[in-house]
């Protein structure tokens, strides 16, 4: 198998790589899996890192057998005949990727996307969760920087790596602001993660609702602690995920008492929203940023004010909610909402390479099989056909 590593080409551009040059010379080294990387000015491993490791830089990549990108592969850039990797945003049926089903399936490409690339209990095994989740963190405590201007914090996108953040996260003195974090998978984790790094204290949630501190505080939220049954019965955890829309939010006492909100759930839409529009105009609604990992937009969304995704060149805008428009960030009367969509491009090269290690270890194995479960299920389309796990996509691919 002949894998060549293509340049992205969707706008705005993304840095990351699924393999890092040190990962692609152990393929060539050690596993004797011919490696070429189609040459990039914009990724975060330069040309010059590749070739340092003899990894083969080439523009001509029509004669590789699989060819894995990051994000979606503009449409005139695609090869006929191919098989791809990458994350390609069509499995919710988003409007703005149809055309590009459309062109994989007339193009005979067969197309596998990371996002449904799990083992037989249905975890994911390929991710940038994790980093999502810690740029979140870091991006929620710069938002509240800009907001109060006690102290001085440098976006992750201008540290060299995760490293280079922590060294500064060393010299500063946190004002004391309480923080709430919900969701306890990868982008939970990444963020308590980088909140622990900061050196801020994480406290139960009984302590946080009750009590004051003289510092830095978060605390973690699980599904039990903001959702509850409507007819009064126990929690369970399975039975929620079944049937969301028997729950209601119970989210009121965090949004009266922390500063600072860092969703990191995986929502579904039959689930109630953490609050509503209206809650928001309360006096004693408290937040001030929300830094929304999820970035479900309004009004289909767990936070009624992601009105819109943000970019890393604009991460932040206000919310009025009084008026429930947007409105210039920082103001006294406003709610900052930090809605980037694409975080893990902010730590580029520590998320492409926990990203390619995770790539040889879960999914390289498989690709080298004659057969396999996991592949299979991560088939999009294939030889002008939807795979079998996504024929439900017939409609919206334009097949009748």
């Amino acid at each position: 198998m002949k894998l060549g590593i293509i340049r992205e080409g969707k706008t705005p551009p993304d840095s990351r790589t699924p393999l890092t040059p040190d990962q692609c010379a152990h393929l060539l080294r050690d596993l004797q899996i011919e490696v070429v990387v189609e040459p990039s000015p914009i990724r975060c491993y330069p040309d010059t890192e590749y070739t340092e490791f003899q990894v083969p830089l080439s523009s001509h990549i029509e004669d590789c057998d699989v060819l894995m990108g990051i994000k979606e592969v503009p449409v005139d850039q695609l090869i006929p005949d191919k098989t791809y990797l990458f994350f390609s945003h069509t499995i919710k049926e988003q409007a703005y990727n149809r055309k590009l089903l459309q062109a994989v399936l007339a193009k005979n490409i067969r197309l596998l996307d990371y996002e449904v690339m799990t083992d037989e209990q249905g975890r994911r095994l390929i991710a940038f969760g994790k980093f999502a989740g810690m740029v979140g963190a870091h991006n929620a405590l710069w938002t509240w920087s800009q907001r109060c201007g006690s102290f001085e914090l440098p976006r992750m996108k201008e540290c060299f790596d995760y490293e280079a953040a922590k060294d500064h996260y060393f010299h500063i003195k946190w004002p004391p602001v309480k923080i709430v974090v919900t969701g306890s998978g990868r982008v939970g984790t990444g963020a308590v993660e980088v909140l622990h790094d900061m050196g801020i204290l994480q406290v139960s949630k009984e302590e946080f609702l009750e009590n004051d501190f003289d510092e830095a505080v978060f605390t973690q939220l699980i599904p039990q602690n903001y959702v509850a049954r409507r007819d009064g019965q126990p929690f369970h955890t399975r039975d929620f995920y079944a049937h969301p829309e028997t729950y209601e939010s119970v989210f009121a006492p965090y949004a009266r008492t922390a500063d600072i909100m860092i969703n990191g759930i995986f929502w579904d839409p039959r689930a109630p929203a953490f609050f509503t529009a209206e809650d928001m105009r309360s006096p004693d609604f408290r937040l001030r940023v929300i830094a929304d990992v999820t970035c479900d937009i309004a009004p289909v969304s767990s936070i009624p004010c992601t009105l819109r995704p943000s970019s890393i060149a604009d991460p932040v805008f206000g919310y009025n909610p009084a008026t429930g428009r947007e409105i210039l960030p920082f103001q006294p009367n406003g709610i900052d909402v930090m809605a980037i969509d694409n975080l893990p491009s902010e730590m580029p090269r520590d998320a492409s390479r926990a990203f390619g290690d995770m790539f040889i270890h879960h999914i390289l194995p498989e690709l080298l099989l004659p057969h396999s479960a996991v592949i299979e299920r991560a088939t999009i389309a294939a030889g002008g056909r939807l795979g079998k796990h996504f024929e439900y996509l017939k409609a919206y691919a334009g097949m009748g």
